[in-house]
């Protein structure tokens, strides 16, 4: 067990991120305030400005473009499924609708819950399509 210096509980050791600097190797705050204290700090306007700033340069565009390729190589399947509900969208075939927990309308993602059925999509808006991974994991036949 280990206390937690944020929440001021006590938990089990692997709810802590491993650091060589402290005596016990172990973070003082526990992996949930660690998320928390990270989330708020990313959303910083100084932060998102830096990180537009970086992906201007052209050391940041071709990181991004590094990474998009290899999204390309490791993900083809799920690519192909996102790129026919763009293009579906697109060419007025099928159209955006609220998400299908909260009834939320703002900027609603596709979510596949089969990759290999590329335009039967569920409606969901950001927060309930996150819950619905974090609960589910990965949708069916990624690859």
């Amino acid at each position: 067990m280990k206390h937690c210096n944020v929440c001021d509980t006590s938990k089990e050791r692997d709810q802590f991120h491993r650091r060589a600097a402290s005596k016990d190797g172990l973070a003082a705050r526990c992996k949930q305030c660690q998320k928390t204290y990270d989330d708020a700090r990313a959303n910083e306007p100084h932060r998102v400005a830096a990180r537009l700033a970086y992906s201007n340069t052209d050391r940041g565009r071709e990181r991004s473009h590094a990474a998009k390729e290899a999204y390309i190589k490791r993900e083809p399947k799920k690519r192909k499924a996102h790129n026919a509900v763009n293009n579906a969208l697109r060419d007025g075939k099928m159209t955006k609708k609220p998400c299908e927990v909260c009834g939320s309308s703002y900027k609603p993602h596709a979510h596949h819950d089969d990759y290999d059925k590329v335009y039967d999509v569920r409606w969901l808006c950001n927060e309930h399509h996150r819950e619905w991974h974090r609960i589910n994991g990965e949708a069916k036949n990624p690859y």
